[in-house]
C-alpha cells in the first residue's frame, strides 16, 4: 500500500502571493522569477527571503552582477521588509561575478556547491542567472552545456534539500529554455506604461504538485515592497463573522420615508445603487446610510472617490471617521485596479468589523482606474459586489448620470443588472421651477413602493415630501402622459 508524500508549503507573507499560489511555496521546489528589468525580480526575492530564512532555515543569496552586492542593498534596505540583523547571520550575500565572467559554468556551479556544502542553506537564491546565461554565450560554449548546468544545479539543490529561486531577465515567455523545463515553479513579473499609469502584473505559469489561480494579478511596488491584488473571486468568503442578527432584517438608509418606500429598508447583504445626476443627493444619502448605521451599533466603511476626506470637515461623515465609527478609503492613485480597491475595503472591513459599505461613485472610481483596467470595469464590479456581499456586508454604491430627463438608464456601465435595489433621483421642471424626486426603481425578491416623491435637501439632509399628483411622465421631465415603464407596477420584484 503506497502513502502519498506530503509537500510542505512555505508561507511567503508577501501580501496576495500565498492566495495565487494556492498556499504557498512547495519547501525543497526549484523555482524561476523572471521578467523585464525593472518591474521587481530582485524585490519580490528579496521578500520571499527575508520572510522565509530562520536560523534553522538560512538563506544564501548569490549575487551574479557586474556591480558588488553592497549596491544592490543600498536600495533593498529602503524596504520595511528588510532587515539588518538577519544579514551575515541567517542571510549571507556571496558574488559570483568573477566565476560568471568567463562563462565557465562548471566553475559556477563548484563555487555554488562549496558554499552550500559549508553554511548548509534551506533556501538558495541566484541573481541575475541570466547574466550565467549570457556569460556562457559570449564564451561560446555548446547550449547543452547550459541545460546540463541547469540540470546538475536543480538535483543538487533538491538532495541538499534547499528550496531555490532563479532571477533572471527574460523577455520571452515562449522561448524555448531549459530553464524553464527544469523548475518546478515559474512566476513571470511583467509591467507596462500606460498614459501615465505603470501597470505591473504578476502570473504563475507554472507551480507543480498545487492548483494556482490563474490569469494575470496586479501588483504594487511600495515601501513595503510587493503588494498582489488576489481576484474578487479568489477573497475569503467571510471577512468577519457576521452573526445572524446583523444578517437578518432591514438596513435602514435614514430616510423613514424612503426606508417605507423600500419595504422598511434595505434587506441585510443586498447592494443599492443610487444613481441620479450632479447635485441630485446622492453623497447625501450615502453619508445618512452611514450614519443610521453607526445609530445602531454597526461601523461602516466608505470608498470615497470623488470627495477629499477634507471636505467632510465639520459635517455628518466627517465627524464619523473621525471618531473611527467609519473607515475610509481614499486612494488616489493614478494606476488603481478593482482588485486592489476590494482589498483595501475588506481590510477595512475586517477592522472595524463593519457591516456598511459606500462606493461614492462608480464614476470617480472608473475614472480612478489604470486605462488597461477600464475595459473590463463591468465584469470587475460584478465580482466586486459579489465579494462584497460574501462578506456580509449592505453595499450602496453612487452613479453619476446625465440628465437627460427622458433617459432612463440608471447606470452609464449597464450595472442595473448586478444590483439588487435601485433608486434613482431626478430634476423636473414644474411651473417654472426646478425639483427633486425620487422612486425606488427595484427591491429584488421584495415589495416596495412604486411612488414617485418630491424631496428636498436642507441642514438635517433629505427629507421627504409628497406624491407628485401625477406621476405619468414626470420621471423625463415635463409631463408626456407616457407610462413609467421603468418604475415596477407590481409589489415584488420577481428578478
Amino acid at each position: 500500500m503506497s502513502t502519498k508524500v506530503s509537500i510542505n508549503r512555505l508561507a511567503t507573507r508577501v501580501p496576495g502571493l500565498d492566495e495565487v499560489l494556492g498556499g504557498g511555496l512547495p519547501e525543497f521546489s526549484f523555482n524561476l522569477i523572471a521578467g523585464q528589468p525593472g518591474c521587481g525580480k530582485t524585490t519580490l526575492a528579496h521578500q520571499i527571503m527575508f520572510a522565509l530564512a530562520t536560523p534553522e532555515r538560512p538563506a544564501i543569496y548569490f549575487t551574479v552582477l557586474g556591480e558588488p552586492p553592497l549596491k544592490m542593498l543600498r536600495y533593498q534596505q529602503q524596504f520595511d521588509f528588510f532587515d539588518n540583523a538577519a544579514v551575515n547571520h541567517r542571510i549571507r550575500f556571496v558574488n559570483l561575478s568573477e566565476e560568471a565572467v568567463g562563462g565557465d559554468l562548471d566553475r559556477v556551479l563548484a563555487r555554488i556547491v562549496d558554499e552550500v556544502a559549508t553554511h548548509n542553506p534551506g533556501l538558495v537564491f541566484v541573481d541575475s542567472f541570466r547574466s550565467v546565461v549570457v556569460a556562457n554565450e559570449n564564451g561560446n560554449r555548446p547550449a547543452t552545456s547550459l541545460q546540463l548546468f541547469v540540470q546538475q544545479l536543480g538535483m543538487l539543490m533538491t538532495s541538499w534539500q534547499a528550496t531555490t529561486f532563479l532571477i533572471g531577465e527574460y523577455f520571452n515567455e515562449v522561448d524555448a529554455n531549459p530553464v524553464f523545463t527544469v523548475a518546478d515553479g515559474l512566476i513571470w513579473l511583467r509591467q507596462s506604461v500606460q498614459r501615465n499609469s505603470m501597470v505591473r502584473k504578476l502570473e504563475i505559469m507554472k507551480m507543480r504538485g498545487q492548483p494556482t489561480l490563474p490569469g494575470l494579478h496586479t501588483f504594487r511596488i511600495d515601501h513595503t515592497g510587493v503588494r498582489l491584488f488576489a481576484p474578487a473571486n479568489a477573497v475569503a468568503t467571510e471577512v468577519h463573522a457576521v452573526d445572524s442578527i446583523a444578517r437578518e432584517g432591514r438596513a435602514r438608509l435614514g430616510v423613514p420615508v424612503l426606508d417605507e418606500m423600500l419595504g422598511g429598508g434595505l434587506p441585510r447583504g443586498y447592494s443599492l445603487l443610487v444613481a441620479g445626476p450632479s447635485g441630485s443627493g446622492k453623497s447625501i444619502l450615502a453619508a445618512s446610510f452611514l450614519a443610521e448605521g453607526v445609530r445602531g451599533g454597526e461601523t461602516g466603511v466608505v470608498a470615497a472617490f470623488e470627495q477629499h476626506p477634507n471636505r467632510f470637515r465639520d459635517q455628518t461623515l466627517g465627524n464619523l471617521i473621525a471618531s473611527g465609527k467609519v473607515g475610509l478609503i481614499d486612494s488616489r492613485q493614478p494606476d488603481l485596479s478593482i482588485d486592489e480597491i476590494l482589498l483595501l475595503i475588506l481590510t477595512e472591513v475586517k477592522r472595524l468589523g463593519a457591516t456598511r459599505v459606500v462606493l461614492d461613485s462608480l464614476t470617480g472610481f472608473e475614472l480612478g482606474l489604470a486605462p488597461t483596467f477600464r475595459a473590463d470595469f463591468r465584469e470587475s464590479l460584478l465580482g466586486l459586489v459579489t465579494a462584497l456581499a460574501r462578506a456580509g456586508v449592505t453595499v450602496l454604491m453612487t452613479s453619476e448620470l446625465e440628465d437627460r430627463y427622458t433617459d432612463l438608464r440608471f447606470s452609464p456601465y449597464g450595472a442595473a443588472f448586478l444590483t439588487d435595489a435601485i433608486v434613482v433621483q431626478r430634476y423636473i421642471e414644474v411651473d417654472s421651477q426646478l425639483l427633486r424626486v425620487m422612486a425606488v426603481v427595484k427591491v429584488r425578491a421584495s415589495g416596495h413602493s412604486n411612488e414617485l416623491r418630491q424631496y428636498t435637501i436642507g441642514s438635517g439632509g433629505i427629507e421627504m415630501g409628497a406624491t407628485l399628483p401625477d406621476q405619468e411622465g414626470l420621471l423625463g421631465g415635463r409631463p408626456t402622459r407616457k407610462p413609467l415603464s421603468d418604475v415596477p407596477a407590481g409589489p415584488v420584484d420577481a428578478d
